[in-house]
């Protein structure tokens, strides 16, 4: 059972990347965002693109993926990345702060250690963040995403009302009520 819901979730994460790519192969000016769910997936467009448009896409990003090009189950600005950078920069600096509390013989962080491992603090993070690109990738192409199709297909499109969460993701995006939000629910069946 959970092992079925997780393959359903990876598989339908794989396809919200796939109509991504594909959105942004045959269209500019617009920010897309998404979640996955064993059922299918949502799809947040900040732009103006039309019904049409995510459909075309969706069907297109579904053929090309059971075609075999797997590489659009990938995405760099998944939330696998974005998770797997602040994990890794916050343990780093983490580290950092602990060995210079280490080295100063202190039980606790007072200004001492944070100036003096404020330095080592930032270059650990910083390579933390060289090195957390590729490893959320790996992770993404092992973990949270699965090419392989397999039986799934696309049952529905539709446009839904945009949720407090893409209300949101418009405002961090920095784009207010000046661009068009559609909200879409993509449902999936075996």
């Amino acid at each position: 059972m959970l092992r079925d819901i997780l393959s359903r979730t990876r598989r339908n994460h794989a396809l919200e990347h796939a109509t991504i790519h594909v959105l942004s192969e045959h269209h500019r000016g617009f920010s897309a965002q998404g979640n996955s769910t064993p059922q299918g997936f949502f799809l947040n467009i900040y732009g103006n693109l039309g019904d049409e448009a995510i459909i075309a896409a969706v069907e297109e990003a579904y053929t090309r993926l059971k075609k075999g090009e797997h590489h659009l189950a990938i995405h760099p600005n998944c939330g696998t990345v974005l998770l797997t950078t602040a994990t890794m920069a916050t343990l780093a600096a983490q580290m950092a702060f602990g060995l210079e509390q280490r080295r100063q013989k202190r039980g606790g962080t007072d200004a001492s250690v944070f100036i003096n491992g404020l330095p080592g603090a930032i270059l650990a993070a910083l390579v933390s963040l060289i090195v957390s690109r590729p490893v959320g990738m790996a992770l993404q192409a092992k973990v949270t995403t699965d090419a392989e199709l397999g039986n799934l297909q696309v049952r529905s499109v539709r446009r839904i009302p945009p949720s407090a969460v893409t209300r949101l993701f418009q405002f961090l995006l920095g784009q207010g009520n000046a661009v068009k939000v559609n909200a879409y629910q993509v449902e999936t069946m075996e």
